[in-house]
């Protein structure tokens, strides 16, 4: 018997406490957000009253994508917070829906209303203007009419004719332009029968306080679906003036809810960071299996494929693309790659306001701009491409907090180009490729008395000679490096002979030689190149590097 009445007062004690809580839902939009590589923490901010007692909050709306764990709220000294809870709504977004189709669908049943009427008014009006022709005979076959009357007729039928055709052509008019609206409603009829309604999520927050009082709530979480890429564009207007580096960012949120118009703030930092002490691990120095460094030294044929000294890696090309298909909004996944930043995160206050709808497409904003101090020199390799290519060494881009990202190049006004800024590297000093320069002229001819070939006893030696020449048509000096290459035997009864390199600086595993020179406006040099190359008669040896090209068979 003491159980149930036990069981009695608890169910009458809650009852009355549910009774005298007092429950607002709120509806606020995302006020800012910091937005991470991947994911972002949104905050809601509102102003509120509650009443003396119990009061439960409960946020509507809110991307069911958000991370339950990471719910903050805040709301004064004046209130104690009991509890936060959230839940996935399932219905209320699938109503909106539905009422919103019922809304078009009366919309469509009221325009089809309104052309049936067009129609029988244009039926009318074609109906009199037929009788009017057929009725153009006046006073009969045998007695004619007066002129007056004749004219009064005349004017009449003009009259009736021409302001039934201007009735009828405002009615086409009408028509058109009530089937444009028919032809949008439908269209986004049949876009709503293709999408289900997502789910959204709710957070309750159960709080009490002792006296009414108005305060202002703030409510962040995080969310998945939302990130960041950098874009940048690097433009140097001339040799002579430092590079701008115009740094940007494509955002983007897939998180259902739109940011209109919010406060946004840039990290590289990691939103599921633990907030347990840090440790140090041991920190081991080893060699690269990749060269990031300036290629233009130890890999500057790869560097004629990318157009630029830093190679993108392969998942560079996913870069976050325009992913809504057709008119629909189907969203395809988001692509992601792995990159390098610092461990020391960096964070960028962006100062303009920013909209950005939840349809996982990118949207550019303006992080900041910077003007880095350059040197400039050409480079050109002349067995493979014979144009001279411009190249910038940027200092003192390692403080800009730089993430791994495609860089646009222009140069004059002109776009060059894309490259990919890489920071994993030490080096201070960032390579860039500003594209081909046109006004230095790079030539490598065949010399006609070092082509030869001869037969020694039972070997057959080939010897080769080249000439190439540099010419400066700019107005200012230049610094270039000219390279070209001897071929490296891997067989003991292969011999090469370098004849004359001209001073060249050899690379002996590589064969590689640079000559590094300096030119007035309107100089030219010259550098000679001849070797050779000793093997046994009776064998093959290819002699001549090829590249794969397609063209039409017939």
């Amino acid at each position: 018997m003491k159980t149930k009445f036990a069981l009695l007062m608890l169910f009458v004690s809650a009852t009355l406490m549910a009774k005298d809580e007092h429950e607002q839902k709120i509806d606020v939009p995302v006020k800012s957000a910091i937005i991470y590589l991947t994911g972002a923490e949104v905050m809601h901010a509102k102003q509120v009253t509650l009443e003396a007692g119990r009061n439960v909050l409960v946020f509507t709306g809110l991307s069911p994508k958000l991370n339950s764990k990471s719910i903050q709220f805040t709301a004064g000294n004046a209130v104690s917070i009991l509890s936060i809870s959230d839940r996935i709504d399932y219905i209320t977004s699938q109503l909106r829906v539905e009422t919103r189709g019922l809304q078009l669908r009366d919309s469509s049943a009221m325009i089809g209303e309104t052309l049936q009427q067009i129609q029988y008014e244009v039926e009318a009006y074609e109906t009199e203007k037929r009788m009017l022709n057929q009725n153009q005979s006046i006073g009969g076959a045998d007695k004619g009419v007066a002129i007056a009357e004749l004219k009064l007729a005349a004017d009449f039928y003009r009259s009736r004719i021409k302001d039934i055709n201007a009735e009828l052509f405002k009615l086409e008019k009408r028509r058109k332009q009530q089937n444009e609206i028919l032809a949008r409603i439908n269209k986004q009829l049949t876009a709503m029968k293709a999408m289900n309604a997502p789910p959204m999520a709710e957070i309750s927050v159960l709080m009490i306080t002792a006296a009414r009082t108005t305060v202002d709530v703030e409510l962040r979480y995080l969310v998945n679906d939302a990130g960041w890429a950098p874009s940048y564009d690097l433009l140097a207007e001339d040799v002579s003036k430092p590079i701008e580096l115009r740094y940007r960012a494509k955002v983007f949120n897939n998180t259902q809810v739109d940011w209109n118009d919010i406060k946004v703030k840039l990290s590289t930092a990691d939103p599921m960071r633990s907030a347990a002490k840090p440790d140090l691990n041991a920190w081991y120095l080893n060699f690269s299996s990749g060269n990031y460094s300036s290629q233009g030294s130890s890999n500057w044929q790869k560097s004629q494929q990318s157009n630029a000294y830093g190679n993108a890696p392969a998942a560079a090309n996913n870069d976050y693309q325009n992913i809504g298909q057709g008119d629909l909004g189907i969203k395809q996944p988001i692509q992601y790659e792995e990159i390098q930043v610092s461990e020391l995160s960096a964070e960028f206050d962006i100062k303009q306001t920013y909209s950005v709808p939840a349809d996982a497409r990118p949207y550019i904003i303006d992080v900041t701009n910077y003007t880095l101090p350059a040197t400039y020199k050409h480079f050109s390799a002349p067995k493979i491409d014979r144009d001279a290519f411009l190249l910038a060494r940027i200092t003192g881009w390692e403080a800009l907090d730089l993430v791994e990202g495609p860089a646009n190049i222009y140069f004059g006004g002109t776009y060059v180009g894309q490259s990919y800024i890489i920071t994993r590297t030490a080096n201070d000093t960032l390579d860039l490729s500003l594209g081909r320069d046109n006004k230095v002229l790079v030539t490598r001819t065949k010399l006609k008395d070092f082509n030869n070939e001869k037969m020694i006893g039972s070997s057959k030696k080939v010897t080769h000679g080249y000439e190439i020449t540099v010419k400066n048509n700019r107005k200012s000096p230049i610094t270039i490096d000219v390279v070209d290459q001897l071929p490296i035997s891997q067989d003991a009864e292969i011999t090469v002979e370098a004849m004359e390199i001209s001073d060249a600086a050899k690379e002996v595993n590589t064969g590689k030689l640079t000559w590094s020179m300096t030119l007035q406006p309107g100089d030219a040099k010259k550098v000679t190149l001849t070797y050779s190359i000793k093997y046994p008669k009776n064998k093959t040896v290819i002699l001549q590097k090829t590249e794969k090209r397609m063209r039409a068979k017939f």
